[in-house]
């Protein structure tokens, strides 16, 4: 009877120093993973890996400063307004910039992003009227990327570069014969009579429909009028599908007076600016920036509008 209650009392001893290791064991695991996550935030800190990352340093004497406008034109991204103005206004305010050249590649995007571009723009050029402010277009420059463009002194393009696309539209999909064949019934409730505008999941109104293509008729009369202002008596008037947002190659464009000349950032730099030294003022967002940019963006397709307004 003495040896088992022996052996009973040798078995929690043990059980409980097995347990009070595994405790100490996951402690120091976890005040190992806490200094580690010190030590690797000092150190991204240091090397500038949290944090916009500065743009190439400007003390290199008379330059050409550049900032990109890459990829499609909405917040949130390396092309928004906030981003390539940015790097624009940094780029003006430099006692160095002999005049700002925006690089630009993009299909378009946002109609308010691409305008709060453009009104900024003629802002800071009238703020800094003695720097030339030129826009050199690579492979593409259509729609909202246009609409921002025409704020310049004079654009550039490549001979096959694709420009032009002045238009708007709204595009989306209806699934109402998909749902009756599926037999789903759309029960949708709305206060107010056009709250469920050209809702996906019912038959199209008319009346919405009429309503929406009357919007898109207001933002492509905007978008004309800017481009006319700021294209001037370049443009070719008498050509009917000029605004209708077909698409020409750098070389046509140029015939329609969209474009000043061909040309590269490195020979507007080098001919037209004089300045061959070209400065990139662009900003650069930090790992941890786009990263969490990423997840907002993910997290906005999924829980998205159900109408998308583009200029492209």
């Amino acid at each position: 009877m003495s040896d088992s209650l022996e052996r009973d009392a040798l078995k929690e001893i043990l059980t409980a120093s097995i347990n009070e290791h595994r405790r100490s064991r996951r402690w120091g695991i976890f005040f190992k993973l806490l200094t580690f996550s010190y030590l690797f935030l000092f150190l991204a800190l240091v090397m500038g890996w949290i944090g916009p990352k500065q743009s190439e340093s400007a003390s290199t004497g008379p330059h050409t400063a550049v900032v990109d406008l890459n990829g499609m034109i909405a917040a949130d991204t390396d092309a928004s307004s906030a981003m390539v103005l940015s790097g624009l206004k940094a780029a003006f305010e430099d006692s160095n910039t002999k005049a700002v050249v925006l690089r630009a590649n993009s299909p378009g995007g946002s109609p308010v992003q691409a305008g709060m571009m453009y009104d900024e723009i003629r802002r800071l050029k009238k703020a800094h009227a003695q720097i030339p402010f030129y826009v050199v277009i690579e492979d593409v420059c259509a729609s909202g990327c246009y609409y921002a463009a025409v704020a310049a002194d004079k654009i550039y393009a490549d001979k096959a570069s694709m420009v032009g696309s002045i238009g708007v539209l709204m595009d989306g999909f209806g699934f109402t014969g998909a749902m009756e064949k599926l037999g789903v019934e759309r029960r949708l409730m709305t206060a107010g009579e056009n709250k469920g505008f050209l809702d996906p999941f019912s038959p199209q109104n008319e009346a919405q429909k009429q309503k929406a293509l009357n919007m898109l008729n207001e933002i492509h009369q905007q978008f004309i009028s800017v481009v006319q202002e700021g294209r001037g008596k370049r443009l070719v008037k008498d050509n009917p599908d000029l605004f209708s947002g077909l698409v020409w190659s750098g070389e046509t464009a140029l015939k329609l007076g969209l474009v000043d000349a061909l040309g590269s950032v490195d020979t507007v730099a080098r001919d037209v600016v004089k300045a061959e030294n070209v400065v990139d003022f662009t900003p650069q967002p930090s790992y941890a920036d786009r990263l969490a940019r990423q997840f907002g963006v993910t997290m906005a397709n999924t829980l998205g509008s159900k109408l998308s307004l583009q200029l492209k």
